[in-house]
């Protein structure tokens, strides 16, 4: 069907049976080569302004898809231009996790931590690949917000007191993500919690696609880098996590239910802007880019709000 073989076809479909068992509006994105399969999810604007789903066809079309996805014949459709790709994931909730790679524990001077160190963002702060991440004006002028290239997991069921040999089950998929930080927020002026500082609007860009996670059976052999004006300031390893994916998935949900869309962000590898000397504060103008193995480049452009460029 739609000219694809008989195993891309019968893959296509157990990815539609995977949607609707996990409950997740979402659509298709696929490649075909004689060795593999790739699925990925998009979300986008159109040129009406529409928001919807679809087949990326290539960096400025789609083919829609119908809202419900139970049938594959409802991967058909014309092409329609794609205004902009928005975060793939509707997301619940977002779970962060601090220090949470070796490197980086030892490049902050702290010690490993015997428990997952974990904080929020609030679903507000999301945005999609090529949105700007805005510089808040009550920030200091001088610099402080900074970069966190991530590896984010996102849940597809209803997760409560899961196993850890029983928590890959319930992952949807796995995106890119950024979790910005303003540090002065985060350490001195957040009242002893991270939320305040890593809460802000835009500071939780996710994309460009979604891939789902049997694509991805292990999430621990990822590459994560991040790029800064084309610099490279970030490059681990999910292999360097102290808590891996099973074990944070197992520790969040104790006691607590994770509804679907719940999101996880893992934690960031070592090179972040703080910890060098002297550190490296983002700033309007900059582009810096979250690069994660088989999903892809998250990109995001830095910008003064616009309370600030007026004071400029």
């Amino acid at each position: 069907m739609f000219g694809l073989r008989y195993e891309e076809a019968m893959k296509i479909r157990s990815k539609v049976d995977r949607l609707v068992h996990f409950g997740i509006l979402a659509v298709f994105s696929y490649a075909t080569s004689d060795e593999e399969l790739t699925v990925r999810i998009i979300r986008f604007e159109d040129e009406t302004g529409r928001v919807r789903w679809g087949r990326e066809l290539n960096g400025s079309a789609a083919q829609p898809l119908a809202d419900e996805i139970y049938t594959l014949s409802e991967l058909a459709g014309a092409a329609v231009p794609v205004r902009r790709l928005l975060a793939p994931v509707v997301a619940s909730n977002v779970f962060c996790i601090g220090l949470n790679y070796r490197e980086h524990a030892r490049e902050s001077g702290m010690d490993l931590p015997e428990h997952p160190v974990v904080f929020m963002k609030p679903v507000t702060s999301i945005i999609g690949t090529d949105e700007p991440i805005v510089i808040p004006a009550c920030c200091d002028p001088s610099g402080e917000v900074d970069y966190e290239g991530e590896l984010a997991v996102v849940l597809g069921r209803v997760a409560r007191d899961v196993k850890e040999e029983d928590a890959l089950d319930y992952v949807f998929g796995y995106t890119a993500a950024n979790d910005v930080s303003a540090r002065q927020w985060q350490i001195q002026r957040g009242g002893g919690q991270w939320s305040r500082g890593k809460g802000f609007d835009t500071f939780c860009p996710l994309g460009p696609v979604l891939v789902t996670a049997d694509e991805i059976p292990d999430p621990q052999s990822l590459t994560i880098k991040t790029t800064l004006n084309g610099e490279v300031v970030q490059r681990n390893t999910a292999g360097d996590m102290i808590f891996d994916v099973r074990q944070l998935i197992a520790f969040i949900s104790q006691d607590t239910t994770l509804l679907p869309g719940t999101i996880i962000l893992t934690g960031t590898p070592q090179g972040v802007g703080f910890a060098r000397k002297p550190p490296l504060w983002l700033k309007p103008g900059d582009l810096v880019e979250v690069e994660v193995e088989k999903i892809g480049r998250l990109r995001s452009p830095v910008a003064a709000s616009p309370t600030m460029a007026e004071e400029v």
